[in-house]
């Protein structure tokens, strides 16, 4: 399976370099210029039997291109939304994100949350529970990452992925694939979740 998913969030959150972190499991420092509107960067990254085509987007703030990039989540079955647990207005405009998404994307897409940077846990200004309190808020799973130590980084794709993998092949009388559980279960086995 192919899976069209998305990185959106605010500019400096980490976005590609959770995506290098992911693809080639290592992390590249200060070597990413801002993803500009829709000049976004197009990845490949292959898990199991999932590939994911991954698109990388920071349009906060740049209103002109706005309406281009709306047609884009029409596309993606999959969203992970970023912000950084260091920047206070990264996580606020969360919110707008999200109106965003609910406005543009297909009614089924998985979105995720995810506060990133969480080897910064010195300059974190965003706390654990206010990403919790707004995930739930939207219904949507969340965890926090380092792009930098990997943490999370594969669970956040590997959960997407199982997510949709799962709907493509349910049966109806199957239980439904509950990403919340599943997310909560590897976090405890690997006892990975940072601080």
């Amino acid at each position: 399976i192919c899976l069209q998913t998305i990185l959106v969030g605010d500019s400096g959150v980490g976005k590609t370099s959770l995506l290098v972190q992911f693809d080639q499991g290592k992390f590249i420092a200060g070597s990413f210029t801002s993803t500009v509107g829709i000049g976004f960067t197009v990845m490949f990254a292959y898990h199991v039997s999932v590939c994911f085509v991954t698109q990388i987007w920071d349009t906060a703030g740049q209103e002109r291109f706005r309406s281009v990039t709306h047609a884009y989540y029409r596309d993606a079955q999959a969203l992970l939304l970023l912000y950084d647990i260091t920047s206070k207005p990264s996580f606020d405009n969360i919110r707008a994100w999200l109106t965003e998404i609910h406005e543009h994307a297909q009614k089924d897409v998985v979105i995720m949350l995810l506060g990133n940077k969480s080897d910064m846990a010195a300059e974190r200004v965003v706390k654990t529970e206010d990403g919790e309190k707004l995930a739930k808020e939207y219904g949507v799973p969340f965890m926090e990452t380092s792009a930098k130590t990997g943490v999370n980084v594969d669970l956040a794709f590997q959960a997407i992925g199982k997510e949709l993998k799962h709907r493509a092949t349910q049966q109806p009388n199957e239980p439904k694939f509950q990403i919340h559980d599943y997310i909560e279960s590897q976090k405890h086995k690997t006892g990975c979740c940072g601080p």
